[in-house]
């Protein structure tokens, strides 16, 4: 019997991810909650539990006394002496009991501790694998799609999550079976389990992407400096070159974009600015603001700066609905006026 418990505590670390040692400790409990169920509340118990000898054994406590006051607890000298000559006044004495004589009603009860500690310890495997994963990029299998909310049914691997309508990419869809890429942006308690935010809209999920695609990223020659995104629209991301024979921009986009059409394709066509930080905030503004192309720039304290562009270049400069100049300053973290050159009137986007 001994052997096939062990047995069933290595399948559940095996399986389920719950260490033996988290189990014992569950069990011990149990055989004590069993134990004072049994034999009365006041009574001491003590667990030995050996996986190395694959054995279970519990004890009932009695310290050696002069007169017995109470029997739960307590044994005279005389009886104690009886047991072993060594005993002696203070001394605690145990007793072997057998668990398989512990009544239904107290098995029951250690049964119920039991599958109790199997469920927090499957929370806590749980909460532990999703923790080591935060903020990174896991593969997940759609399980259900609920086309009234658009909310996505996953099976992480690790459990089931929620990828919710809010969190994909605008004009994105899943079907079951369906293999998809998500980002762990949260991880939360629960009683009944971590609470695990799934998102691809996340500006996180494509600072991945690109560490995950680019070998000079992935080898730390090419470090990514800012990520600003409109999930779906457009991407802006910096990245700096440690190697001055490597460029950070062309290792991004490869031979003939090979690198970039992969993260391009993950991202359902969204657009990437590639940019090329500068210490200088002059040169990084202007880089920023990519694809348009920038006169001057005039900063104004370290957070503030005012842009000179050509009447032509003004509108792509901002972009539509200000889309270009507002991921501009997100990722360069300075507040931009834009003013045509030759007009009095400026246009300003707050970061």
């Amino acid at each position: 019997m001994n052997t096939e418990f062990f047995t069933a505590l290595e399948l559940l670390e095996r399986e389920k991810g719950i260490p033996q040692s988290y189990m014992i400790e569950k069990i011990e409990a149990a055989l004590i909650s069993a134990f004072k169920k049994e034999y009365g509340s006041n009574t001491n118990v003590r667990v030995h539990i050996d996986p190395a000898k694959k054995d279970v054994r519990v004890y009932q406590q009695k310290e050696v006394v002069e007169v017995v006051e109470d029997p739960s607890v307590q044994i005279s000298l005389e009886d104690a002496k009886a047991i072993s000559k060594r005993n002696t006044l203070g001394k605690i004495v145990e007793f072997e009991v057998k668990t398989k004589n512990f009544r239904r009603l107290s098995a029951g009860a250690a049964k119920s501790v039991i599958i109790q500690g199997i469920r927090e310890g499957e929370h806590k495997a749980m909460q532990e694998a999703y923790e080591s994963k935060r903020e990174e990029i896991i593969t997940a299998t759609v399980l259900k799609v609920d086309y009234e909310t658009g909310n996505v049914l996953l099976d992480t691997g690790t459990g089931k999550a929620v990828l919710p309508k809010s969190e994909q990419i605008p004009g994105e869809y899943f079907e079951v079976g369906d293999v998809v890429r998500v980002f762990i942006q949260e991880v939360n308690k629960d009683m009944r389990g971590p609470i695990v935010t799934l998102s691809r809209v996340h500006p996180g999920f494509v600072r991945r992407m690109f560490e995950m695609e680019i070998p000079e990223i992935t080898d730390g020659i090419v470090v990514i400096k800012g990520v600003s995104r409109e999930a779906g629209s457009r991407t802006k991301i910096a990245v700096f070159s440690r190697d001055e024979s490597v460029d950070a921009v062309g290792a991004c986009i490869g031979t003939h974009g090979m690198r970039i059409d992969g993260i391009l394709e993950e991202l359902c066509g969204e657009k990437i600015d590639i940019v090329r930080y500068s210490e200088v905030p002059e040169e990084y503004v202007t880089a920023a603001l990519s694809p348009a192309t920038v006169l001057g720039v005039e900063m104004d304290g370290d957070r503030f700066c005012r842009v000179t562009v050509a009447p032509e270049q003004l509108s792509l400069a901002i972009g539509a609905k200000g889309q270009n100049v507002r991921l501009a300053a997100k990722l360069t973290g300075i507040k931009i006026d834009i003013n045509a050159e030759g007009l009095q009137k400026a246009s300003r986007f707050e970061e």
